[in-house]
């Protein structure tokens, strides 16, 4: 141990040295002069440099000069409140130090022992104000919008050594117990009208406005501003003055609405220029190219254009950041002070009591006007970086090549759009940590360094090992952060492909199957989330301990040492470590945001450099340059740039303008290839493509926006009466638009969903039209469409509109190629035959096959119509048309619409008004009925009563001063203190433990309510509700549940459970403080109840506004090949920046909303603090213990931050809990019957024979909508085939959905062998029957998962399956076989492919009852026969029902069941049908072979 008289010889010495340099006589001098000697040299520079240039220009051309000056005469000034008041406060800074300067001449002493040095620097203030003075006086007269740079920099110097400077002076004022004298009130004169001019230099703006001849006001704009004129908009925030910036007032406009009544989206302000996504974007691009060019790199480091982006309003964060870490310290510096003046007040006048209060009050001023600017901008600053990135992601997923397309999901895409931006965005906010950590640690030390000596040392060695712990935390922090993100992306990519293809899930009854892999992917991500939840408790328990771990060590070193422990140092002590506790306690956080944004930013960086499209892949060139619209020579492409074999070789191709070019070949053939090495889609390995004119492109399947159908077809381009009409004529949709209640304002689902196949493709037909292109390219569009609707299109559009057009068309139908200019028959990815049609035929090559199958087909159909009528009557061409003009449609989606005035996709669900109780009692008792939640109070109670405890025992325990000898040895002391501790320690861990466990356990189980709820759904809930809001809630709001909800909850539990305890101590002290605690807790709360109404729908109308953003990503990714061909990407990225504006608005104001009532509090707690500090300074002496009183005075320290902390955490949980409350909807979804009822399982071997009988059956699709099925009674016999058909809104489609039970009938009854299939289960149901979609679902894994994925099959039984369905060659010539790779969407096969591993599913279930909807619509006339074979084969003695538009599928069938307006009107065989003359599907043969006639003549051999 030390001697005690080194100690005190110790601290002698500290205190002689540590104010040697603070207490030289002329340091402010010799500081004020180098500032003000720089201020003015650079000001002589730049009046010099400006003399000569006007010198130059005035010679160069002095009539200009004179013509500017007599512009410049009628030019008015407005002057802003903002200009005037620098005026005014460089005239007081003028005068004060004009007036010091005559004092000191009138012989008035200074504190500068030199009087050459006082004068030399009074002179300079004098001289350096004036030139200021002069320099405001002359920026009217000049053209910029700011102050000039200098001037800035000179205010923000002149502050801060105004600052340093008072409080230096006042401090020694108490300290030497001196009076005030006139140089003191100067400087706190001259440092209020620094600080105004501080504020200035911040903002920068002059505020002027100049007014032409008295008429026209311009503001004055610099090159920045007008550059981006076009954003200009109206914002609170752009229009509020410096002192409405400081208290955040500009809100009380908003604040005024949203306190009458819930607000609404277009309520919200806009958000100022700087803020919108169209500024960012531009500004983010600029530093990008910047970065590009420096490295001279195709791939820009990602972090170093963020860099460039941030760093100047990061610079002003850091700044604000780094003043109130700083002031933040005063009061424990101040604490010894304030003791022994409380402990001596008999030798010490009240004065120096009340200016230690009003330094305490200042200081705490400083610190909340910091803070809460720093904060802001630290949220504002966040929202540009992500408004930016956000832009970014969807610029690069619109140009991803195909091959990097594959390698991302939109499930992944979707979080690195919601989780990874805001991981980033999260980050921005804890950077400032990092510029006041170092400040924070070093006024510590150096406080403790005051106070204790050589025992702050061992604090700071305390300090270092406490923070040598994140060491290992943060490396296994990382690498859990890093997991849980690819477990989430796995769930998400699986969540999205599940809810893209629930239809196909319901029909095929594999919904099970899917939801148990959730489940499991889920299983997988929760582990990961224990892991790293555990660490953070633990980190936590550990850094809540860190305080007592350091004060224990820390006062252990002093008592071995012999320093001397006095109430004053130890309350000053536990105050600095409380202040400790901090940025220690931030630093896991920070350690682990940085290692979260990291692994986002790397995501994100490499999703950015991934390869994009061939920009340079065409040669455009102009329409006079060139014969030939589209030519390629030597064409050598590749859908996967490191393959073998190129998907298209040797390619030549000249087209003619104004030629009809048709692509014809077998499935896989390179078709769909072929047009788009045209647009560009596919890489170039070799050869030119060349391109004259515009474009206009119609993808194989159909993309559809969500929207209405007007907007579908426009496009983007302007309304034309008279040509949309036409366009809607020639494409057969003028019936469905009469179908509509809304007509075509009719708005469509997500993809389409309530359109039938062929509507979307004929809309998708009449979109490329209406733009009125050059070149069309259709990728086989008269699949999907019936034969009348086919042939009609074909000749109104591709034969009548398009007559003068060049189109290329891909088509199966051989009907539509003998029209065409030139054919071109692919093979293997070349094009093996080139010709007209009859040139083909001639060279019989292969052609003849595909022509000779339609041959054969028709042939069939003539075979039947002959054989039914000996005699037949041509009907006229209008009765044709009139009986035939059948659009394919689906009347469910008809009577949806209707029933909700037009509109299938209603706005998203939004609750109103506070959140109910019954959510946060759902989230509180979600396990275990809530039982753990009083333990985790109890246990949180138990850790702030110890820690209390343990402080007041040091209080009251320690001598008051250095001269009084304890009344327990030091050693007693410390143990009972270390106990108490070490207990509230372990009260922490137990607290944290419980949060983490219970926390997991409940989003657990609100996920799976979730999940169970949505897959149990019926198809009407997806049919309206687009993927984007689900997946918004699995995504984004299961993240706040799973990592934040329930740390947020334990936090209001936490500062509620630590503000009682510090009122409970200081009004122990001194009762008195309740006098205004009071009423100023009843305004607290009364500003609560007047912020909550507006933030809690700021906050739900941002959440609202964020899966708009995520919905539009999805379509424009699936559409990016369209949006490519009509040139669009302008159109879609200034839509997708609109809806990122249309999110930051609420989500911009919220956030300063919660500032702007943290600033009110903070305000009301410091008039708290300040009025206890006043009535502990002005009670007698005897009345107070001063060791309690110090008690009371380090815990009011921190009640501004409790106070507000309080308030912010139960706002933010309440923000929170909207996450609760939106899961929560999703979690009560309507479900469907259910999928096994016990007591009427039907047989193992049902259905047997097959038959379905239809009794008085009758659907509708709400109670007061008429019937779409009316009175259906017919019967199906087993083993027969029944083709279905129908005009309009005949019911077809519903006939078969009412089949799958995927809507259940309102009245009667479908029976399958003599089972009510209503009082079965669904799955029962499901699993017995097959079905073949129109449109062909793939799923993301292997082949043998898409054909088996309940793993029912042996391999040879699979294999079989494919060779029956025309793939087995296909799968063997590739690498893996069975387990060959199926991308998202199945998009590396071709929809030909795709349709043909459905029927292969089918062929594998071998139900008793299979239903065929157009199941060979994309594949070609001769693979088409083949299949039919193979079904007649196969499903010999099953019930097959086929609906089709391809006549000579119908024509096989045993029995023809004819629907019209939702009754029967024909069902017969199709002999028995044909031989009526007037019967529909007479005239629909008829229709088909007059068609066809022409063909059927050109291939029959002469």
């Amino acid at each position: 141990m030390f001697p005690s008289n080194f100690a005190s010889k110790f601290e002698l010495l500290y205190s002689n040295t540590a104010w040697q340099l603070l207490e030289s006589p002329c340091l402010r001098e010799h500081t004020f002069m180098v500032v003000q000697l720089g201020f003015l040299g650079l000001l002589l520079f730049q009046l010099v440099r400006r003399i000569i240039s006007l010198i130059i220009r005035h010679r160069s051309d002095q009539t200009e000069l004179r013509d500017q000056g007599a512009q410049k005469s009628n030019i008015g000034i407005k002057f802003s409140i903002s200009y005037k008041a620098t005026v005014v406060c460089s005239i007081l800074q003028f005068g004060t130090h004009l007036m010091m300067l005559l004092n000191m001449l009138n012989g008035s002493e200074t504190l500068c022992t030199s009087p050459v040095q006082a004068f030399s620097s009074e002179i300079m203030q004098v001289v350096s104000w004036a030139s200021t003075l002069l320099v405001v006086y002359k920026i009217p007269h000049t053209e910029h919008a700011k102050f000039p740079w200098l001037l800035r920099a000179w205010w923000f110097c002149s502050f801060l050594l105004c600052i340093i400077c008072t409080a230096l002076d006042i401090y020694f004022r108490i300290i030497n117990t001196s009076k005030f004298g006139l140089q003191d009130y100067v400087d706190l004169v001259g440092l209020l009208a620094s600080t105004f001019l501080f504020g200035i230099s911040i903002r920068g703006k002059t505020g002027l406005v100049h007014t032409v001849s008295g008429d026209i006001i311009e503001p004055l704009l610099n090159g920045k501003d007008t550059r981006h004129s076009q954003y200009k908009r109206e914002s609170l925030y752009a229009k509020a003055t410096l002192l409405q910036l400081i208290t955040f007032s500009w809100l009380n406009p908003l604040f005024a609405v949203g306190i009458k009544k819930p607000l609404e989206q277009d309520e919200v302000p806009d958000v100022d220029i700087k803020d919108s996504a169209g500024f960012l974007s531009f500004k983010f691009e600029k530093n990008l190219k910047h970065v590009k060019q420096e490295k001279g790199s195709t791939n820009p480091s990602l972090y170093k254009a963020m860099f460039l982006f941030i760093r100047k309003k990061a610079a002003i964060n850091a700044l604000f950041a780094v003043t109130s870490a700083g002031a933040s310290y005063v009061g424990p510096y101040l604490i010894d002070d304030f003791v022994s003046f409380l402990t001596n007040r008999e030798n010490q006048s009240l004065q120096r009591g009340y200016f230690l209060a009003l330094a305490f009050l200042g200081a705490k001023m400083v610190e909340t006007i910091a803070q809460r600017q720093w904060v802001f901008g630290a949220r504002q600053l966040g929202l540009r970086l992500r408004a930016a990135l956000i832009t970014q992601i969807y610029k690069k997923g619109l140009h991803l090549s195909s091959q990097s397309r594959q390698s991302h999901t939109s499930g992944e895409i979707i979080n690195y759009m919601s989780v990874d931006v805001q991981r980033i965005t999260d980050f921005i906010w804890y950077l400032n940590t990092i510029w006041m950590f170092p400040v924070q640690i070093s006024l510590a030390i150096y406080i403790l360094h005051t106070n204790i000596g050589l025992g702050s040392l061992a604090a700071l060695a305390a300090t270092l090992i406490v923070m040598s712990c994140n060491i290992p935390i943060t490396k296994n922090q990382k690498r859990y952060q890093s997991m849980i993100m690819t477990a989430k992306d796995d769930r998400m990519k699986a969540t999205s492909e599940v809810l893209r293809n629930m239809k196909t899930l319901k029909l095929q009854a594999w919904d099970n199957q899917y939801l148990h892999k959730l489940e499991s992917l889920r299983k997988v991500e929760c582990n990961w989330l224990w892991k790293s939840l555990r660490l953070a408790a633990t980190s936590a328990f550990i850094f809540w301990g860190a305080p007592t771990f350091i004060s224990v060590l820390t006062f252990g070193t002093c008592v071995l040492m012999g320093i001397q422990l006095t109430a004053g140092r130890v309350l000053s002590a536990l105050a600095t470590f409380r202040m400790l506790q901090d940025p220690i306690f931030n630093l896991p956080d920070l350690l682990s945001v940085i290692a979260q944004a990291k692994v986002s930013s790397d995501r994100i960086a490499s999703f950015l450099q991934d390869d994009e499209i061939q920009h340079d892949a065409i040669d455009y060139v102009p329409k006079e340059e060139s014969d030939f619209d589209v030519e390629i020579e030597n064409g050598k492409f590749s859908w996967n740039s490191e393959s073998i074999s190129p998907t298209l070789d040797g390619i030549e191709l000249k087209v003619s303008k104004g030629m009809k070019v048709a692509i014809c070949g077998t499935v896989g053939s390179g078709k769909s290839s072929l047009l788009s090495c045209i647009i560009g889609e596919i890489q170039k390995l070799a050869g030119t493509v060349k391109i004259s004119g515009t474009k206009a492109y119609v993808p194989q399947s159909p993309w559809i926006l969500t929207g209405n159908i007007r907007e579908n077809i426009l496009f983007g381009n302007q309304w034309d009466s008279c040509k949309y009409e036409r366009t809607v004529k020639a494409c057969a949709l003028t019936k469905d638009f009469e179908l509509f209640s809304c007509g075509d304002l009719t708005e469509i689902g997500e993809r389409g969903i309530n359109m039938s196949g062929g509507q979307k493709q004929r809309i998708q037909i009449a979109r490329a039209i209406y733009q009125d292109a050059d070149i069309y390219l259709l990728d086989d569009p008269f699949s999907a469409v019936d034969a009348h609707t086919g042939s009609q299109l074909f000749k109104e559009c591709l034969m009548g509109l398009l007559k003068d057009k060049t189109v290329i068309y891909v088509t199966h139908q051989v009907e539509f190629l003998p029209v065409a200019d030139l054919i071109l028959v692919m093979e293997n990815g070349r094009i093996a035959q080139a010709g007209r049609f009859e040139e083909l035929l001639k060279q019989n090559i292969g052609f003849e096959v595909l022509v000779g199958a339609h041959s054969q087909a028709l042939e069939s159909i003539m075979t039947v119509e002959n054989s039914s009528r000996t005699s037949k009557k041509p009907t006229s061409e209008t009765e044709s048309t009139s009986s035939n003009s059948q659009v394919e449609h689906e009347p469910d989606s008809t009577e949806e619409i209707k029933e909700n005035g037009g509109k299938l996709v209603q706005e998203e669900e939004r609750e109103k008004g506070s959140i109910g109780k019954e959510v946060y009692w759902s989230y509180l008792t979600a396990v275990k009925g809530g039982a753990l939640v009083p333990v985790i109070i109890l246990a949180q109670s138990s850790f702030q009563v110890l820690q209390v405890a343990s402080n007041y025992w040091m209080a009251w325990s320690s001598p008051p001063t250095i001269h009084t000898q304890p009344e327990i040895e030091m050693n007693a002391i410390l143990l009972v203190y270390s106990l108490l501790a070490v207990g509230s320690s372990l009260c922490v861990l137990l607290r944290a433990m419980l949060v983490v466990i219970t926390g997991l356990q409940t989003a657990q189980k609100l996920f799976n309510d979730m999940l169970h709820s949505i897959l149990r759904a019926p198809m009407s809930f997806f049919d309206s509700t687009p993927t984007g809001r689900i997946l918004n809630r699995a995504s984004s709001d299961q993240s706040v549940l799973d990592l934040e909800l329930a740390m947020r909850l334990s936090w209001c539990a936490l500062s509620i459970i630590q503000i009682l305890g510090t009122i409970l101590v200081m009004s122990q002290v001194a009762w008195q403080v309740f006098v205004i605690f009071i009423p100023v807790t009843a305004i607290c709360i009364w500003y609560q109840q007047y912020y909550i109404p507006t933030a809690r729908e700021l906050a739900r109308l941002s959440e609202i506004q964020k899966a708009p953003i995520l919905h539009h990503f999805a379509e424009s990714l699936s559409g990016a090949a369209t949006i490519h061909a009509f040139d669009q990407e302008t159109r879609f990225t200034n839509l997708n920046l609109s809806l990122i504006d249309n999110y930051s608005r609420p989500w911009f104001h919220n956030v300063s909303a919660m500032e702007w009532l943290s600033y009110r509090l903070n305000l009301l707690s410091n008039l708290v603090f300040a009025f206890s500090l006043v009535l502990l300074v002005t009670l007698p002496e005897g009345i107070i213990n001063p060791s309690i009183a110090g008690l009371a005075v380090t815990y009011g320290i921190n009640l501004n931050v409790l106070q507000a902390s309080v308030i912010w955490n139960i706002c933010n949980a309440e923000n929170k809990m909207i996450s609760v409350e939106r899961i929560l909807q999703y979690s009560k979804i309507r479900s469907e019957a259910p999928l096994v009822v016990e007591e009427c399982r039907p047989a193992n071997n049902w259905p047997e024979v097959g038959s379905i009988c239809f009794k008085n059956l009758q659907i509708r699709y709400a109670e007061h909508l008429p019937s779409v099925l009316k009175n259906i009674s017919c019967t199906f016999p087993g083993g027969k085939k029944v083709g279905v058909v129908g005009r309009t809104g005949s019911g077809k489609s519903t006939l078969i959905q009412a089949i799958f039970r995927i809507i259940e009938p309102t009245e009667g009854s479908i029976i399958i062998d003599d089972v009510d299939i209503s009082r079965i289960g669904l799955h029962d149901l499901r699993s017995r029957l097959s079905i073949i979609p129109q449109d062909p679902t793939l799923f993301e894994g292997i082949v043998r998962g898409n054909l088996d994925p309940l793993l029912q099959y042996t391999d040879k039984q699979v294999w079989e399956a494919l060779d029956k369905c025309q793939l087995g060659d296909v799968v063997r010539a590739k690498e893996e076989k069975l387990d060959s790779t199926v991308v998202e969407n199945g998009e590396n096969w071709s929809v030909g492919q795709r349709q043909l591993l459905c029927l292969g599913r089918s062929l594998l279930k071998k139900s008793s009852i299979l239903v065929l909807d157009e199941a060979t619509a994309s594949v070609d006339s001769a693979t088409d026969g083949i299949i039919q074979k193979i079904i007649t084969q196969e499903f010999k003695n099953r019930t097959v029902v086929t609906i089709a538009h391809r006549i000579h599928t119908v024509i096989d069938s045993d029995l023809v069941l004819v629907l019209n307006d939702g009754r029967i009107a024909e069902y017969d065989t199709p002999k028995n049908l044909l031989e009526r003359e007037d019967s529909f599907f007479s005239k629909l043969i008829k229709e088909y072979s007059m068609r066809s006639h022409n063909l059927n003549s050109l291939t029959t051999p002469s």
